[in-house]
């Protein structure tokens, strides 16, 4: 029993170091987020203890819920785009030629930064000397749109970049399940007769399902709180057409100097992830069993 207990002793040694690390870096931002969310502070001196006060005004504020509405539509995106993801993982895990160059290719976004990416676009994007528009004047548009300029266009705009930038990964995450399915499974269903979509329906869908949830919550949830390619491209704009929750907080806390408010904006986002997190495992919950027939 000694003996036992000290080897509990050493891993909990071993494990201090992290377990502080994590409290240091996560949860005590955590709580002291959700305490500057009850009072009112410009960054300066003491904060004034306000109670629900920036709650209550969040729920009235109109800018807030339209960064919102904006966060939850790129999640939407996101969440749709795993299924091309899936569609490009699986043609490349079925052995087609160039595979390999193809998974680099796809892989390259995962190597810029997201200032770099931002940069790019925003030249692609340019309503002058862009390549985008220098395109479509090539094929007779006489005017077209200045993308991160239009009310309406922009947030669509900025989806095609985030989503460009995440392929890679997702991609890679799928092939890399694909692969693990045993080979034997594939050459059985086609002995039996199934053809190419019934052994992706059947077989590799199925046994990739863990995976899958997986990256849906990993998808959804980045989406929320994405900031960084918007902030460099748009900066929320035009008129706040591209607020996300993310960015919100920022120019709530750093912009109008307003700490408290941003972090209440912080809180709930930070809320309203966990929430997104609980309802994609209890949608996507299913029983350990599969069914192949």
């Amino acid at each position: 029993m000694n003996k036992v207990m000290s080897n509990k002793k050493i891993i909990a040694l071993y494990v201090l170091p992290a377990l502080l690390l994590i409290l240091a870096v996560v949860y005590i931002p955590i709580i002291l987020t959700g305490y500057y969310g009850l009072t009112k502070w410009n960054g300066i001196g003491s904060p004034d203890y306000i109670g629900f006060d920036n709650y209550a005004a969040l729920l009235k504020d109109t800018a807030f819920w339209n960064s919102a509405w904006h966060s939850l539509l790129l999640a939407l995106f996101s969440g749709l785009s795993l299924i091309l993801y899936l569609a490009i993982a699986m043609v490349l895990a079925s052995k087609i030629k160039g595979a390999n160059l193809f998974r680099k290719i796809y892989l390259i976004p995962m190597l810029l930064s997201s200032v770099a990416i931002a940069q790019l676009w925003l030249r692609i994007y340019h309503p002058t000397n862009g390549i985008l528009n220098s395109l479509l004047e090539s094929i007779g548009f006489d005017n077209p749109p200045a993308w991160l300029a239009e009310p309406k266009l922009v947030l669509f705009a900025l989806f095609i970049p985030i989503l460009w930038q995440y392929a890679g990964f997702y991609i890679l995450i799928y092939y890399a399940a694909l692969k693990n399915i045993p080979a034997s499974l594939e050459e059985a269903a086609k002995i039996d007769g199934a053809n190419a979509l019934q052994i992706a329906w059947k077989i590799k869908l199925p046994l990739a399902m863990e995976v899958i949830k997986v990256t849906i919550v990993l998808a959804v949830v980045g989406s929320l709180k994405y900031f960084d390619l918007i902030y460099v491209m748009t900066n929320g704009g035009p008129n706040g057409a591209s607020e996300v929750m993310a960015s919100y907080m920022y120019s709530e806390a750093f912009k109008s100097y307003d700490f408290g408010y941003g972090s209440a904006v912080g809180f709930f986002l930070l809320v309203f992830c966990l929430v997104a997190t609980w309802l994609i495992r209890k949608l996507t919950a299913t029983k350990d069993t599969i069914q192949y027939s």
